[in-house]
């Protein structure tokens, strides 16, 4: 391809590649392997291949997107839509084709492999304290002898049977009110807030009332249904974060807001309109309407924080990384536009400082390190790193721009979690032969049967989890340096070893007539590198400031960390040494902390006291962390010894190519957290 041909580059999955003009989009993704549905062979027929396209500037990407960049609608697309007009600015990928520069959205409806939403609710032991409660109550009818109104005789039988006063009313709750009470017969459930506020009534007897715990994710939305008096989880959902098509990772949708006037007010759009998708969802599960949602807590990174209440966050693209507040936020349903009860209150966690958000504030609350005496280390790994340490003495935290690779974004053959992506992988040291399980199969690869198991996904690809333990088991067998250079005198001894111009890759899975081969280039093994060197770097300076060398226990938060083998990134230097026994996965800790301050009310003032004891440590100004950054570049790391591991792992002889690991790294930066390639 000529480097005058239009760049094409598809979210979500970050591939990218020039065409000719005049290539059709659904072309261009199956030449770079972007799961895009079509049965109808591209005839303009079944209408799956639908794709939107994002426009503005991307400076990550170096190129404008417009819509013109694709030919107007066809005769295919004009007949296609005489029965099922294309709505939201879709075109069908078959038919629209390339004229210029453009980033193509492939929402989830037109993904053939639905992405997995791995943020399940964790089993957590909760006190139960909700804000809402429901009393039922028989009021006194009006007579012409009595001239209150129906308020006032509600407030009276409240008093009377549940001995509340001083009770406030609004008027969403008057408008509904009488029609309630008629229709009960004068009985009726009124849902109070905090024991002081009406905030809704209901004719009859209402045994049940729900609240949402929600976790926004920079790559997933997940949302958690309970109910309010038992505790229950009765119903989740997640879905891909939308803003997705307008970058990757936090910073490109900061620049995406910088060089597109009114972008934050799209993608607030777009993570609201998600929102109501998941409350709709959640509520079809559980057999209930979104209007029985009368609570909902939420937890997020500061820029989707921001971006959810609809504050432009350009302040957080540059230091000193501001926040518009780190208070906790109480605010109305209808404020935010969230289709949910019209009465219901709206609880936002406390952000801690820069980047570290409400989401941290959720995995301590979830966590609580301050309950003890060991020394705590809390990692939530995401597109940013968020990292806690510390104990009853003493608390840091520190945010590292790890990039979106530990996702399976940015490499070669990676993608998100779904059916058919390689998530287990082991590699035979003598032979190197490697084996892998993955998504939709419990199936190793060399087990019989596994081809039929996989029949329906195929081999499509390799998650977060899946790279981690590739590249782990490669380092084991010798197959990638010390440094992270593959070896390419291993060649000799297996055909998986291949020349790829002036380095070398590994062939993980060998080309099918249905599937491409998938292979781990040097490239992918950088980016791996540039992420775990972050984290590392990042967790180093914590213990340095608390001036320990050792911690007590690790645990990995968030859906990476809930299915990430813990040996394997300690393995790789993501995480410093430690008893293997003392390093965990703590789930979606952030979801379980917003499901904390759901269902206990004290919980809200404990977690806004102790984000205020949380010292917030700013690496993009600290000089060490370079230094600690550059070391970390070596697998497992540079200097330390990794003695812990070595008891449950044999590491290779430390063996460097002539490039020095330290010659490859640099810094990562906020403001371009996208990978640096070799």
């Amino acid at each position: 391809m000529s480097q005058k041909d239009p760049l094409v580059v598809f979210t979500p999955s970050g591939r990218r590649g020039r065409f000719p003009v005049g290539t059709p989009v659904l072309q261009a993704a199956r030449s770079l392997g972007v799961d895009i549905d079509s049965v109808c062979g591209g005839r303009g027929i079944c209408g799956r291949c639908q794709v939107l396209v994002s426009e503005g500037e991307f400076p990550k990407h170096g190129l404008t997107s417009k819509l013109d960049h694709l030919t107007p609608f066809g005769k295919v697309e004009e007949d296609y839509c005489v029965t099922q007009p294309l709505v939201d600015g879709r075109r069908l990928s078959c038919s629209a084709q390339v004229l210029g520069d453009v980033v193509i959205d492939v929402p989830s409806s037109s993904q053939v492999h639905k992405q997995v939403v791995r943020k399940e609710a964790e089993a957590h032991d909760v006190e139960l304290d909700p804000l809402i409660r429901l009393h039922y109550v028989e009021v006194q009818q009006p007579d012409m002898h009595d001239p209150s109104g129906d308020l006032r005789r509600l407030e009276d039988a409240l008093e009377f049977e549940w001995r509340l006063t001083d009770l406030a009313c609004d008027v969403i709750v008057l408008q509904q009110l009488q029609k309630a009470l008629r229709a009960g017969h004068w009985k009726v459930t009124v849902a109070v807030h905090a024991g002081h506020q009406i905030v809704a009534v209901w004719p009859g007897f209402k045994e049940k009332v729900f609240g949402l715990a929600v976790d926004i994710g920079s790559t997933t939305i997940a949302a958690h249904l309970c109910d309010l008096a038992s505790g229950e989880v009765v119903a989740s959902a997640g879905l891909m974060n939308p803003q997705i098509r307008f970058g990757e990772d936090l910073m490109s949708r900061v620049s995406y807001v910088m060089m597109n006037p009114g972008g934050e007010k799209e993608m607030t759009t777009a993570v609201r309109e998600a929102l109501n998708t998941l409350a709709h969802e959640v509520a079809a599960q559980a057999g209930i309407t979104p209007q029985d949602i009368l609570e909902a807590t939420f937890v997020g990174n500061p820029i989707m924080h921001h971006l959810l209440l609809g504050i432009d966050p350009t302040e957080l693209g540059g230091a000193p990384f501001a926040l518009a507040t780190d208070r906790a936020i109480t605010l109305w349903a209808v404020e935010i536009d969230f289709a949910i009860h019209r009465n219901a209150r709206i609880y936002v966690l406390p952000c801690i400082a820069g980047h570290v958000g409400a989401d941290t504030a959720g995995v301590l609350l979830a966590e609580r390190p301050d309950l003890t005496d060991k020394m705590t280390l809390l990692v939530d790994v995401g597109t940013n790193a968020e990292i806690v340490l510390g104990n009853n003495q003493r608390l840091l935290a520190c945010s590292s721009p790890t990039g979106p690779a530990f996702e399976g974004a940015q490499i070669s053959c990676g993608q998100r979690a779904a059916p058919g992506a390689i998530e287990r992988v082991r590699i035979d040291p003598t032979t190197l032969e490697p084996r892998f399980k993955v998504i939709g199969s419990d199936l190793w690869s060399d087990e019989p049967g596994f081809d039929a198991a996989v029949a329906g996904s195929g081999v499509t690809g390799v998650c977060g989890s899946g790279i981690i333990e590739a590249l782990a088991e490669m380092y084991l067998a010798g197959i990638i340096r010390h440094d992270g250079t593959i070896d390419g005198a291993l060649a000799a001894r297996s055909p998986r070893i291949q020349e790829d111009g002036r380095t070398f890759s590994y062939e993980l899975y060998k080309a099918t007539e249905e599937a491409r081969p998938l292979k781990i280039m040097q490239n992918d093994v950088r980016a791996i590198q540039l992420g775990k060197a972050a984290l590392y770097a990042g967790v180093r300076l914590l213990m340095e400031r608390l001036n320990i060398t050792t911690v007590d226990r690790i645990r990995l938060a968030g859906a990476f960390g809930s299915h990430i083998d813990v040996k394997y990134a300690m393995v790789l230097g993501m995480i410093p040494d430690c008893k293997l026994s003392g390093v965990s996965s703590a789930g979606n800790a952030a979801g379980t902390g917003a499901r904390i301050a759901l269902l206990n009310q004290r919980s809200r003032k404990d977690i806004e006291a102790l984000v205020r004891r949380v010292e917030k440590i700013e690496t993009a100004v600290e000089p060490r962390f370079q230094e600690f950054f550059v070391e970390a570049m070596a697998i497992p790391h540079l200097t330390a010894p990794f003695d812990e591991l070595r008891k449950e792992v044999t590491l290779p002889e430390r063996t460097m190519s002539s490039t020095d690991a330290g010659q490859r790294g640099r810094r990562p930066s906020r403001r371009d957290p996208k990978p640096v390639q070799a």
